[in-house]
């Protein structure tokens, strides 16, 4: 299935899901994956429910040595030193609009 025709939640589902068949593979159970990881019970059944926190993810792909499969998640884009020196100075955070005050004797017309 294309993932951008899933919803957010379905994403998530899918993660939890794979995390879980992960988990299984490792031949581990969910009480020992949360002893390991020292996250709760809780937070691993709802991860693989779908929901869960980044870090939590971070944590257990850790334990069940699966953490090179960020890297396929958001890949390290490279820049090469020329491409770099033709931006110019990389932008470090956006700025907000910003609104001119109005001069006391301006009309509407």
């Amino acid at each position: 299935m294309d993932l951008y025709s899933m919803t957010d939640t379905g994403i998530g589902e899918k993660i939890g899901h794979r995390i879980k068949r992960l988990r299984l593979r490792k031949n581990m159970t969910q009480v020992e994956l949360s002893k390991a990881t020292k996250l709760s019970l809780n937070a691993i059944k709802s991860l693989e429910g779908g929901k869960g926190k980044l870090s939590s993810i971070i944590g257990i792909l850790r334990e069940l040595h699966a953490l090179d499969n960020l890297n396929n998640f958001i890949p390290d884009i490279q820049i090469s030193p020329l491409q770099q020196a033709q931006m110019g100075k990389q932008r470090e955070r956006a700025s907000g609009k910003r609104i001119k005050p109005a001069k006391e004797n301006q009309s509407d017309w």
